[in-house]
């Protein structure tokens, strides 16, 4: 009987280690080392994995691609993360509210885009921004609106509308779930002091699932650095999106591409501690509310 919690525990523990730990273990120590060429490729070169220290960090830090793919992602997550959060809170709010009709149809409506894969979704939305064959643009351009979604300055912005148009979904469901957990009285003792929907929800509602508002900011920063498979998909369709255009991009190039998996490897680490700092920088911005609030 004392062993039995611990053989319940084995299968998570084991997946953990293999799928989390030893990968984070092995691009630690990989990251440390690099290959050394001797030789002038005449048949007698050798290829030596010689220990490096901290170089391949310092050249991480020297890629100016790399650096300003973390610009990048700051900028698209400045915009992209408050918009998603305020749709996900205004559209929770609507379905918790006796406003709206027919929840579950508008409910799974809002969801239905987060099981689209994301390749997929941006595969749709990049057919949408093509200027000759995009109905959107044609139709824009019919009411003397010229636009065009893939150009250099407003790329960014064409795969932020894709994420927002893909996750908030998800995030609508988390904060709605939580909604459904607060008590039902509150909102009685509201509206017998005169209190209507506006202000219930604002003074009440809100601050009661503020927990799983944080969660979701936090998935959604972490999601904002592993910016991945929308650029990867539209790059195909057009030439602004370049192999380094956000971190994990540059991590791609530099070892799939590259064929570096050292150099590549330090930087995932980078990206790995950027994360790190950026949710523990937004736990201790919670936890100082919450003792502001007590």
């Amino acid at each position: 009987m004392r062993l039995a919690p611990y053989l319940f525990l084995l299968p998570f523990i084991v997946l953990f280690i293999v799928f989390l730990v030893l990968p984070i273990v092995t691009a630690v120590w990989m990251s440390l080392f690099s290959v050394q060429r001797d030789g002038l490729g005449l048949g007698g070169s050798a290829n030596e994995l010689a220990f490096v220290w901290f170089d391949n960090y310092i050249r991480a830090f020297q890629n100016a691609g790399f650096i300003e793919s973390f610009g990048r992602v700051l900028l698209f997550g400045i915009v992209q993360v408050p918009v998603m959060m305020v749709l996900a809170i205004l559209l929770a709010l609507l379905f918790d509210s006796a406003v709206v009709r027919m929840k579950p149809f508008f409910q799974l409506s809002v969801f239905l885009p987060y099981a689209v894969p994301s390749v997929v979704a941006a595969l749709v939305w990049g057919f949408l921004y093509q200027p000759r064959v995009s109905p959107i643009v044609e139709g824009l351009r019919d009411l003397g609106i010229p636009v065009d979604f893939l150009a250099p300055g407003t790329v960014l912005w064409s795969i932020a509308n894709v994420s927002i148009w893909t996750v908030t979904g998800v995030n609508v469901i988390i904060i709605f779930a939580a909604l459904q957990t607060v008590p039902r009285d509150m909102y009685e003792a509201a509206r017998l002091d005169g209190a209507g929907e506006f202000r219930t929800a604002l003074q009440i509602k809100l601050p009661m699932v503020m927990p799983a508002v944080m969660l979701t900011i936090l998935f959604s920063i972490i999601g904002t650095l592993q910016l991945f498979n929308e650029p990867m998909t539209m790059r195909s369709i057009t030439s602004n999106i370049t192999g380094d255009y956000t971190p994990n991009m540059a991590i791609f190039q530099a070892t799939t591409l590259g064929g570096n998996i050292n150099l590549g490897s330090a930087m995932a680490i980078i990206l790995g501690l950027v994360t790190f700092a950026l949710s523990i920088l937004l736990s201790l911005v919670q936890n100082r509310r919450k003792g502001a609030t007590a």
